[in-house]
């Protein structure tokens, strides 16, 4: 597993959201944690595309004379260096579910498909709880409590081997 450590993470926009502010401008915005930040491991694949998407968005805009990327820019944003539109982004994550035949789901989705995963592939909920945000693993147990199965038998699997 590898960390992503780049200059796109902005000491502005940490622990914050794009969202429209006034006169229907995006801006950041608070998250609903505002004390906290959090580190989240990401696949050794995930960084390198992350990477070469950075390299890309460098020639793109060195290309149309924009000059090289500021620190404070994001990751995922237009050739000025200014946030995605949330619904564009929203959009294009449906012509792409639209394109595979996949289920029309929102973008958001994806964070739950995320945790349903991890708790499928048997990783505890604490890990998970940390690395969506929640503040409290009983709030990850809450909401996603009745994805984890098979609890009971392993439950009756160790008991018996403690007893023998």
């Amino acid at each position: 597993m590898g960390r992503c450590r780049t200059t796109h993470h902005s000491p502005v926009l940490a622990g914050r959201a794009i969202a429209r502010g006034n006169q229907s401008r995006l801006a950041a915005q608070g998250t609903k944690d505002r004390t906290r930040t959090r580190n989240v491991t990401l696949p050794t694949d995930t960084v390198a595309m992350l990477r070469a998407h950075k390299l890309e968005q460098m020639q793109l805009r060195l290309q149309l004379g924009q000059g090289n990327i500021k620190p404070d820019t994001l990751v995922f944003s237009d050739v000025q260096g200014r946030p995605l539109n949330p619904h564009a982004v929203s959009r294009a994550w449906r012509r792409v579910c639209d394109a595979r035949n996949l289920p029309r789901v929102s973008f958001h989705a994806l964070r739950h498909t995320h945790v349903s995963l991890l708790i499928n592939a048997g990783v505890d909920v604490l890990t998970v709880s940390r690395r969506i945000g929640h503040s409290k693993a009983s709030m990850t147990l809450d909401v996603y409590g009745h994805l984890i199965r098979g609890g009971d038998e392993a439950a009756a699997k160790a008991i018996e081997g403690v007893l023998k």
